[in-house]
Order: C-alpha cells, then sequence, then structure tokens
C-alpha cells in the first residue's frame, strides 16, 4: 500500500468516524425535543440531613429523563439542551416541575435548586416564573436555595456578585455546589459570601482512608467556620464517611447512605443513620494530622502528564482525550521538551461539538486551541509561592492547573485545586500553632517559614526580641498587667513585619522572633524600640517613671533595685549557603540575643556573618 493509499484510507476512517458522530449527535437531539415537547421529565428529591439536631433541613431537586432513554441522566440532558440554544427555556420546564412536585410534600423544608449561571440573569426565572410559583405553591423566598456550580465559567464576577445579591434581597439563599472541583470556587465563596458551601462528592469517598482528603476537607470546615457558612457534605455512601464527617463536624450531609433519591423523598430517618451519628467512637482508620516541619513544592503535586508536540494536530489531542477520560489538559511542547501551551479539555471539546467544526479545524495545529500563556512553575517553588501566583493572574482557568520544569524542561502538570486546598490547611494549620496571647505564629511555623527561606536561598534577617527585667515587672504589677504588656509588643512587632516579606512570630512568653527582608529593615526596628520606649510609660507608675526602677524582692527575699523593662533585639544577617536548618539559625540567633541583653536600655545589636573560602566569620 502506498503512503497516498494510506493517507487516504485514513481520511475514509476520519469520514466514518464523524459521519457516526454527527448521527448520534443527530438521534440526541431528536430524543431531547421528544422528551422536552412532551414534558418526559420526572423530579426527584434527595434529603439533606443535620447531624446535630438528626432532622432533614430540605431537599435538593433534580430532573431525570425517561429511564431507558440514553437521557436519562440529568447532566446528558443540559449537556443537549446547551448545545441546542435552549438551556433556559428547559431550566424553566424544570423548575416548574420540581416546585410542582415539592409543594405536594413541602413541610416547611428548603428546597436546594441547580441553576446556571447563564441563566441566573433571565427575566422568567429573577422577576417572572420562579417567583410567581413559588407564590402559587405558598413556598417562600427563604426556602429556596439556588446552588450555583464552581465547574461552570465565570467571565464577570462583578456581574455575577449584582445578580445573585438581588436574589438575596428577594430572599432567596445561596449555596456554592461541587465545591473543591471547579475552576473559580475558592474566588466564587469570597465574591459572593453563600450561605452554604457543598463538598464534592469527590472529597467524601474514601475520606475515612485518605489522608489528603481528611485533611482538605478539615480545612474547608475550619474556613467555613471562620466565615460563618454551613458545610454540607455531598455523595456520602459509608458507615465510615459518615462517622468522620461527623467527627469533623460538619453541620449538613446527603448521599445514599442518609437517603436515596427518589420522586416521593423519605423524611423519616433511618434508624441505623440515627446510630451512626449518636455513636461516641471514631474508626482507628480514620488519618489524623500530625504536622512535620516540611517545605512543600511544586515536586510534591506532579503529574507526569505525557506532553505533546507542536506538530500535533487537533484531531490527535481529541483522540488522547477521547482515550484517557481523566485527563483535563494536555502541555505542549516544542522539540527540545520546552513547554509552550496548554490545551484544556473541555476547551477543545466545546470548540468540536459546534457543528462542522471538528472537520474545519481538526487537521490544524493543536496551537489554534492552545493557552500560549500558561502557567510555569520550577519543581523547587514553594506551594504558598504558586497560590500567590494564581491568585494574582489577571486571568487563568483553574482547571489548566500549570506547567512544572526542571531546568527549564518539561517534567509534569500540576492542580491549582490541589494548590489552594493545601495553602489554605497550611494557613489553618499555622493559626492552630498560633500563641493564644497575641494570635501571632508560634514554633512550628516559625520553623517552617526559615526553611522556606532558606530553600529559596534568599537573604533575610533574623532578629530574636527579649524584654529585659521582665520577671520583676510580673513580680511588682501582676501577671495581668505582664500579659497587657507582651500583647503590646506584639502590636508593635507586627507592624515592624507588616511588609509582604516580613514575618513576626511569638516563641513564648516576652520572647519573639522576626524573620525580614525589607531592605529597609534597620529602620523598621529603630522605629519599633522608639514606640516601645514611649508607649513603655503607659504601663508604669509615675513615681517608678520618676525613679527609672523600682523595688523588688529576689530569690532570697532581698530588697533588689530593678530598671524599667527595655526592649532588646538581636540580629543575624543570613545569606545563602551561611546556614543549613531552622536549627543553626535558631542557635546563632539567640547568641545574638544574649549579646544585645549586655547592652543597657532599649537596643538593636546587628551581627553579620560573612561567608568565605574559610568558613563563616563575624563582624
Amino acid at each position: 500500500m502506498t503512503d497516498n493509499d494510506t493517507y487516504k484510507q485514513q481520511e475514509h476512517t476520519l469520514a466514518s468516524t464523524n459521519a457516526v458522530k454527527s448521527r448520534k449527535r443527530q438521534e440526541d437531539q431528536q430524543s431531547f425535543l421528544d422528551i422536552y415537547r412532551n414534558k418526559r421529565l420526572y423530579p426527584f428529591f434527595q434529603p439533606i440531613l443535620d447531624f446535630r439536631s438528626l432532622k432533614y433541613i430540605g431537599v435538593e431537586g433534580f430532573i431525570r429523563g425517561p429511564e431507558v432513554s440514553i437521557l436519562h441522566k440529568p447532566q446528558a440532558l443540559f449537556l443537549v439542551a446547551k448545545q441546542m440554544g435552549l438551556q433556559p427555556q428547559f431550566e424553566g420546564l424544570c423548575r416548574n416541575l420540581i416546585f410542582t412536585e415539592f409543594a405536594k410534600f413541602n413541610q416547611n423544608g428548603c428546597l436546594f435548586l441547580n441553576v446556571s449561571i447563564n441563566c441566573l440573569d433571565d427575566f422568567d426565572f429573577l422577576d417572572g416564573n420562579t417567583t410567581h410559583l413559588a407564590t402559587h405553591f405558598n413556598i417562600l423566598p427563604k426556602q429556596i436555595v439556588l446552588e450555583i456550580t464552581g465547574t461552570q465559567t465565570i467571565d464577570d464576577f462583578t456581574t455575577l456578585q449584582t445578580l445573585l445579591h438581588n436574589y438575596q434581597q428577594l430572599g432567596y439563599r445561596i449555596a456554592i455546589d461541587d465545591f473543591g472541583e471547579g475552576a473559580s470556587n475558592l474566588r466564587l465563596w469570597s465574591e459572593i459570601k453563600p450561605d452554604f458551601v457543598k463538598i464534592n462528592q469527590y472529597f467524601i469517598t474514601g475520606i475515612a482512608e485518605d489522608k489528603v482528603k481528611f485533611n482538605m476537607v478539615r480545612a474547608i470546615c475550619e474556613m467555613a467556620a471562620s466565615s460563618h457558612v454551613a458545610i454540607i457534605a455531598e455523595g456520602i455512601e459509608t458507615e465510615a464517611e459518615l462517622t468522620v464527617l461527623r467527627d469533623l463536624n460538619i453541620a449538613y450531609g446527603q448521599g445514599d447512605i442518609i437517603a436515596e433519591p427518589q420522586s416521593v423523598p423519605q423524611l423519616i430517618l433511618k434508624e441505623s443513620v440515627s446510630s451512626i451519628l449518636y455513636r461516641k467512637i471514631t474508626p482507628v482508620a480514620a488519618p489524623i494530622f500530625v504536622s512535620e516541619t516540611v517545605t512543600v513544592t511544586a515536586s510534591t503535586l506532579l503529574n507526569p502528564v505525557e506532553p505533546i508536540y507542536v506538530e500535533y494536530n487537533n484531531d490527535e489531542v481529541f483522540d488522547r482525550f477521547e482515550h484517557e477520560p481523566k485527563l483535563l489538559v494536555l502541555p505542549v511542547v516544542d522539540p527540545d521538551s520546552k513547554p509552550i501551551g496548554l490545551i484544556n479539555r473541555y476547551t477543545l471539546i466545546d470548540r468540536f461539538a459546534r457543528p462542522f467544526r471538528r472537520e474545519l479545524f481538526g487537521k490544524r495545529s493543536c496551537k489554534l486551541f492552545m493557552n500560549k500563556t500558561p502557567i510555569i512553575v520550577d519543581h523547587i517553588t514553594p506551594i504558598q509561592d504558586i497560590g500567590r501566583i494564581l491568585s494574582q493572574a489577571a486571568s487563568v482557568n483553574m482547571l489548566d492547573g500549570f506547567i512544572i520544569t526542571e531546568h527549564d524542561r518539561y517534567i509534569g502538570v500540576g492542580s491549582s485545586q490541589m494548590v489552594m486546598a493545601m495553602v489554605t490547611e497550611m494557613q489553618l494549620r499555622a493559626a492552630r500553632y498560633a500563641n493564644p496571647l497575641t494570635g501571632l505564629p508560634g514554633n512550628v511555623p516559625i520553623n517552617e517559614t526559615i526553611e522556606r527561606l532558606l530553600l529559596r536561598k534568599l537573604d533575610f534577617t533574623a532578629c530574636y526580641c527579649d524584654l529585659d527585667h521582665f520577671k520583676p515587672y510580673n513580680d511588682v504589677y501582676g501577671y495581668s498587667r505582664g500579659d497587657d504588656l507582651i500583647q503590646f509588643l506584639g502590636e508593635i512587632l507586627i507592624d515592624v513585619a507588616s511588609g509582604e516579606y516580613d514575618f513576626a512570630g511569638h516563641i513564648g512568653g516576652d520572647d519573639f522572633m522576626l524573620l525580614l527582608q525589607s531592605t529597609d529593615w534597620q529602620q523598621l526596628l529603630q522605629q519599633g524600640i522608639e514606640k516601645f520606649d514611649a508607649g513603655m510609660q503607659d504601663f508604669l507608675d509615675q513615681q517608678h517613671i520618676l525613679d527609672g526602677g523600682y523595688y523588688g524582692e529576689d530569690r532570697k527575699g532581698n530588697k533588689v533595685f530593678h530598671s524599667i523593662p527595655a526592649l532588646s533585639i538581636g540580629c543575624l544577617t543570613v545569606t545563602p549557603g551561611m546556614f543549613n536548618s531552622h536549627h543553626e539559625i535558631s542557635s546563632a540567633v539567640v547568641d545574638t540575643k544574649k549579646r544585645a541583653k549586655k547592652i543597657s536600655g532599649s537596643n538593636v545589636f546587628i551581627e553579620r556573618r560573612l561567608l568565605t573560602k574559610y568558613g563563616t566569620g563575624s563582624v
């Protein structure tokens, strides 16, 4: 067979494949029109349980097609509706049917209703049919919870925020659905301030055995608690999952183990479920978070997806996605394995879903639908830095993730959602290790920050801050005034390290640590010293100020004169290669603090170490 014959055979096969797909698409659309016009749609409802009161707060309503139809599942129905440009009308019909059935068993519970973002500004939804339907069936707006799915692409957050505010003004409540799965989850949470957040089933399945999922869900729960948002766990299917979620103090749950979706929901709680929720025991397999002083880098999240080369055409890319259903992105590299772009699965499929698009663009270069400006990070980039890059990017599809390189050559891809979840967990973990008196990060976050700076090979200054004569002050004025003085010092040091590149931590008692990268750090420390000395006057009696101190007893009961408290700061300049760990830095900076305390009054002592071929020296 000649090359020409091979090419013709490939063309024939491609044409046959496209013809089959075209016929299938037409059959799907004909089936949809039959279902739509004849209203062969069936509402189903799944109850949502309050784990604390063991009562159902409401149900989620959704639509299914005929059981024998290929369009039985709601995802298939709504996909075809969107392709045919009938999404607003179809959603309106579904709402009508769901309201009608909900009214038959409504017992003042909530109705959770999925709403696509592009239908929110539809007149019939906001001011027309939905409000009339609710009024007709005696359903109050506060009973309706609009579920906005974060997996949908959001181009205009300002408009979305305005729309949802209008709904909230009317009394509707808002939920984010499928949290953790989509492209805009975290920003959506921040922008619209929802009443509920529903955690995607992916993070619930296997949570009793999966430490990563456990810690991610716990991070989401703690974030929700700080922003007064109620969490709903979706897709709970096993006893172990239900028990772990109970112990995480999640408010609400939804899943087959609690109640399966039915046309008329079962609103009587199963005895098996109540016994699990009342049981005061946790499975030993439930993962327990163990704090480790490690720096998490991009390489931790590396997924070594085999890249495609710039010579590939769109048909070849499409076939790759078809054969690998779980593949979301494909990196594009040049002949030297240097990354030049990313192709998103859904972007390509959406382009090809339109009539004749595959025939027109299938043989064109894959660069046509490629994101030419993907986020690219080196494999040793810390997770916190990647999170900052993602949050500051002007326009980025979170589903794209980012490309990971080593020596500028592609080695894999990383997940944006995973980064955001891990950054959130790190922030919450830092909060858990905060000093209860000042709220500043404690020893674990201090050490982790030092390790991170060492890994990045950055110049910084470690500053040990300590109060002179603090114990006598406590003895004379009492521990309550002593705590006030420590809090006052903490506030000053927070101001000193208020820059984006500076860090303030509380070791314990009257000991603090600053890690400064600002170029004007000496000036900032001097300002801190001046603020402390001026403010110290408010913590002393007038006579003690005039005397310059006060009398107290030493350990043997002898009367001893003590000077008023002063602030000593020992500073150690750190350059790359000088130290190997936070242990070495901690030991060295303690020595500088001791030397600072030998100087009378508040002061800053600076030790500059030089790294030479003969070792480290001080100046």
